[in-house]
């Protein structure tokens, strides 16, 4: 599950580049970001593992790409994003009654998980910024990561219940 985690997050990443590169609000917070939805499927059916996964990869990627002359940044970053996610599945446990997989959450349930994380990663990402980066505009920047973590995870979603659908017969 954490190497299945680490190869959806992967793509999902390297799709986001190729695909939503040109829509990159600021370093790392873009209008749609598909790897959200990754981040949040993989916490609500994996758990720890999903969460083990995100973070594995997370700090590849900052350490490596977003922030590589920035340790404590990068550092920091793979906390924040596998943290965010987990914290809704926590929540979705406790709330929503989560089961191993996704089956006994209706969909008003799944976009219900799909807000509280398109607000929980910016949350968390932004009291950083604030804390310790001195950013400036987080209103704005949270505005833009929360709508782009919302979309990227919608779309992950809408693509897998497609994908699920090829699979099922048809009658």
């Amino acid at each position: 599950m954490i190497v299945a985690t680490m190869v959806m997050f992967s793509a999902a990443l390297l799709i986001n580049e190729l695909l939503f590169k040109q829509l990159e609000f600021a370093e790392g917070i873009n209008w749609i970001y598909l790897p959200a939805g990754v981040r949040l499927l993989a916490t609500l059916l994996f758990a720890e593992a999903g969460a083990i996964g995100l973070l594995l990869v997370s700090w590849l990627y900052c350490f490596f790409f977003l922030f590589p002359n920035e340790p404590v940044r990068a550092l920091a970053g793979g906390i924040l994003s596998s943290a965010a996610p987990y914290i809704v599945y926590l929540g979705a446990r406790r709330w929503l009654d989560l089961k191993g997989s996704l089956a006994n959450l209706r969909p008003l349930q799944v976009l219900a998980c799909a807000i509280a994380f398109s607000l929980a990663s910016p949350l968390l990402h932004h009291i950083w910024f604030a804390l310790y980066e001195g950013r400036e505009h987080l209103l704005r920047s949270f505005a833009v990561m929360a709508l782009g973590d919302f979309a990227g995870t919608v779309l992950l979603l809408f693509f897998t219940k497609w994908v699920m659908g090829l699979s099922q017969p048809r009658a």
